[in-house]
């Protein structure tokens, strides 16, 4: 079960291209270019934790660590509700992480 939306994920990752959007954007009421475009960066670090946590789910799995599976399977699947409910986990964490490291810029230059 975690294998597909894995390799959608690492798809997306490794060649720009993501097969459950291509499949799911016949779906949508409006044309796609009428629907604003979200920042690449930013998806691309969400897909990123989203990879790393069903890829982590998919090996604790395999290796027979139940619940380290279920675990990696949870977040996953909390930030994708939490999403739905208009809050994006990935989002704010890509935000701090801006914020942090613009923070250390700033404090490197006044020593």
């Amino acid at each position: 079960m975690l294998a597909l939306p894995l390799a959608a994920g690492l798809s997306g990752l490794i060649f720009g291209y993501n097969p459950v959007i291509k499949l799911c954007s016949p779906l949508l009421k409006k044309p796609r270019s009428a629907y604003v475009l979200e920042d690449p960066e930013q998806q691309q670090f969400n897909q990123k934790i989203a990879v790393f946590s069903l890829a982590g789910g998919l090996v604790s799995f395999l290796a027979g660590w139940t619940i380290a599976g279920y675990l990696f399977s949870l977040m996953v699947g909390i930030a994708a509700t939490v999403a739905i409910l208009g809050f994006c986990i990935g989002c704010f964490l890509h935000h701090q992480w801006r914020m942090y490291t613009h923070r250390r810029k700033q404090a490197g230059l006044h020593k």
